[in-house]
């Protein structure tokens, strides 16, 4: 190992430690700093072309530093408990919501009063949890996989925080090694360097987000890498069957479909289209119901219609809806805005060049953006899928996004949570100048027709 890798990887062991047990939410400027400090030394390690079995072995270690830590930068590890300790106890979580189950009040035997009546949390660790919740007032919105998860780790652990917490890091880094042996796997296949697996897994978002804060995004992405090894390989229906796991872990891979209609033929599209289906009432099927339905259903229109961190072009449009009407649009606007990008998927799958499996990530990776550009709510672990995706291409833009990304973090410097708009337009100012770049210096087209370079 060269000594400037080695000096490197202690810059990074010494930013993450930091981040993990010295660093709370709200000190913004310590926070930017070390992020600052591990993006750095992330960028020489790849500039300087640390070797490959080096970088993996780097990128166990580091993550292995947040073991026992609790996440330091997100609360929804509080959801995640509560879900999963009333999944253990044989209770649906979509059912209620936590405020139907605890009072406001916080007496441990005040009930909320139900129909049908909700199980009773008198003298249980749901009390104490409820008012650490950050949505106690909305139902859940995690999908089956996720739950599946919670309700493991909570049922190893039901009593001890730090306990579930371990549990499910433990879960969260398995599946982390499963995609690091799917990207190498098709990363060699395709043809690109195996060495471009290293700016997914040593990039600081990824290894903060995923691993510290507990955020499913890595095992999407390691599911849509799994539905991709498969059909690459003409196994339509497991590919199906990956994609109901992925979707079932998240909705958004939902947005592959229309990218799939010219890669698949007819034939192969019918076995992977019924496994999909069949995956996908399998996964939902124990926790069906009209409730179930409603309540996902109006969880999702709250997103849509009501929340808002960290946007780009939604913001513009809201502003130019407060200045016409006088008030803020967004039950419209972000409603529009993903009809907007779906009516960019299709466009983009039904122009796409000479679609392959090899140039699916690249397609995947221009979709993604173009969702989370239109998007209300763009949070900073957002963006590890499209990390993931960009290893399979020479375009920057996402490397670079998900170092300034950490800026919206600013917004948690007191309670009130107000966003600083300068920073979030410094932001997206950035990237979108990169993207340009990556598009007018040919990054984003095929890789097969490019010289390859490891470095970024």
């Amino acid at each position: 190992m060269k000594p400037s890798h080695f000096v490197a990887l202690l810059l990074s062991a010494a930013a993450y430690g930091l981040l993990a047990y010295a660093t709370p939410r709200p000190a913004f400027g310590q926070l930017a700093g070390l992020l600052a400090v591990a993006f750095g030394a992330y960028w020489w390690l790849l500039r300087t072309g640390l070797p490959l079995k080096q970088g993996l072995l780097a990128a166990l270690l580091l993550r292995l530093l947040w073991l026992p830590a609790l996440p330091a930068f997100s609360d929804d590890y509080h959801r995640f408990r509560w879900d999963g300790l009333l999944l253990s106890q044989g209770q649906n979580p979509y059912r209620y919501r936590p405020d139907e189950l605890v009072a406001p009040a916080q007496e441990p035997a005040a009930l909320l009063p139900a129909t049908p009546q909700p199980p009773k949390t008198n003298n249980h660790p749901l009390t104490t949890l409820y008012p650490r919740l950050n949505s106690p007032h909305y139902y859940s919105v995690y999908p089956p996989v996720d739950q599946a998860v919670f309700g493991l780790a909570a049922g190893l652990f039901p009593h001890s925080e730090r306990g579930f917490v371990g549990a499910l890091r433990v879960l969260l880094l398995l599946g982390e090694a499963a995609t690091a042996g799917l990207v190498l796997a098709l990363l060699r296949q395709f043809g690109v360097p195996r060495e471009r697996a290293l700016w997914y897994l040593l990039n600081p978002l990824v290894v903060v987000e995923l691993t510290g804060n507990l955020h499913f995004e890595g095992l999407v992405g390691g599911l849509l890498l799994l539905m991709l090894w498969l059909l690459a390989r003409g196994r339509g229906a497991a590919g199906g069957a990956a994609l109901a796991l992925a979707v079932a872990t998240k909705l958004l891979p939902l947005l592959v479909l229309p990218l799939l209609l010219r890669r698949l033929p007819w034939q192969r599209l019918l076995g992977f289209g019924a496994a999909l289906g069949v995956g996908l009432a399998a996964l939902f099927l124990p926790f069906l119901s009209l409730e179930l339905l409603g309540n996902i259903s109006r969880s999702l229109d709250l997103y849509f219609r009501n929340f808002e961190f960290n946007a780009s072009f939604y913001y513009l449009a809201r502003a130019g809806g407060q200045w016409l009407t006088g008030y803020n649009q967004i039950a419209l606007i972000g409603p529009a805005l993903a009809l907007l990008t779906a009516l960019g998927g299709l466009l983009l799958a039904f122009t796409e060049r000479r679609p392959t499996w090899a140039t699916l990530p690249r397609a995947l990776l221009l979709l993604l953006t173009l969702y989370f550009l239109l998007a209300t709510t763009v949070h900073p672990w957002y963006l590890a899928p499209l990390v993931l995706l960009s290893t399979f291409t020479r375009a920057r833009y996402a490397l670079v996004w998900s170092g300034l990304i950490g800026l919206s973090y600013a917004a948690y410097r007191t309670t009130a949570y107000t966003e600083n708009l300068a920073l979030i337009a410094l932001e997206y100012t950035v990237v979108l100048v990169v993207l340009v770049l990556d598009a007018r210096q040919g990054r984003l087209r095929d890789y097969r027709n490019e010289a390859l370079t490891t470095k970024p």
